[in-house]
């Protein structure tokens, strides 16, 4: 069975409850994403999707949800793929937020989905609209951020990890060349975490962020 098949089985119909309505508080822990689609009939409609980044209350699991025209159509674990007019919508997150909401068409192009105005990913892409010479610093700062983090804390682990006997004595013991105090471990880790979150607001997340936070 291929994964497009797998992906679209984990789909499950919805049960037409409204789309509620974004607010400020919910800036770093939900994303909502839309796009204004066109039917074969000629009828539009506004599909969007909704994350909720702490998980659903009943089991903590973090569900994508698709709206269409404000009505709940369905709703999937990620990574996930709805089938919507003229193609698919592909959804995927992170652990510090969505790094994939697009309309990918049947020709293959592809089309990121407009984040919601009041969300922190709406005030980051309003940001880079409006001054886009700071954006793009800020964006160079973050990568410079998830780079040190990874530089400085993936050879302070792999030495611990070779102090595990088993590991030691297959392959030996390795020392890093960086040894820190764990304040600055802490700080440095706390840094990279803002840069990572920071690049899933520009859905630019990948395993660099996952391994360097």
């Amino acid at each position: 069975m291929g994964i497009k098949r797998w992906r679209y089985r984990r789909i499950r119909a919805g049960s037409g409850e409204p789309l509620r309505r974004y607010r400020w508080w919910q800036m770093f822990g939900r994303s909502l994403r839309s796009i204004t689609l066109t039917a074969p009939d000629g009828t539009t409609s506004i599909y969007a999707v909704d994350v909720r980044h702490m998980g659903d209350a009943k089991d903590g699991e973090v569900r994508a949800r698709l709206y269409v025209d404000g009505a709940l159509e369905s709703y999937a674990k990620m990574p996930t793929r709805f089938p919507v007019p003229g193609g698919h919508i592909e959804v995927a997150a992170t652990g510090f937020g969505l790094k994939r909401c697009h309309y990918v068409r049947e020709d293959g192009t592809e089309q990121q989905l407009s984040p919601d105005p009041a969300s922190a990913e709406g005030r980051r892409a309003r940001l880079h609209h409006r001054h886009p010479g700071p954006s793009r610093v800020i964006g160079v700062i973050s990568m410079l951020l998830v780079i040190g983090g990874l530089c400085v804390e993936v050879p302070q682990i792999i030495a611990s990890l070779s102090l595990i006997p088993a590991i030691a004595d297959s392959i030996g013991t390795f020392t890093s060349p960086i040894r820190l105090p764990i304040h600055v471990n802490l700080l440095i880790a706390f840094a990279a975490v803002i840069g990572s979150t920071e690049r899933a607001l520009r859905m630019r997340s990948s395993w660099i962020d996952e391994l360097a936070s």
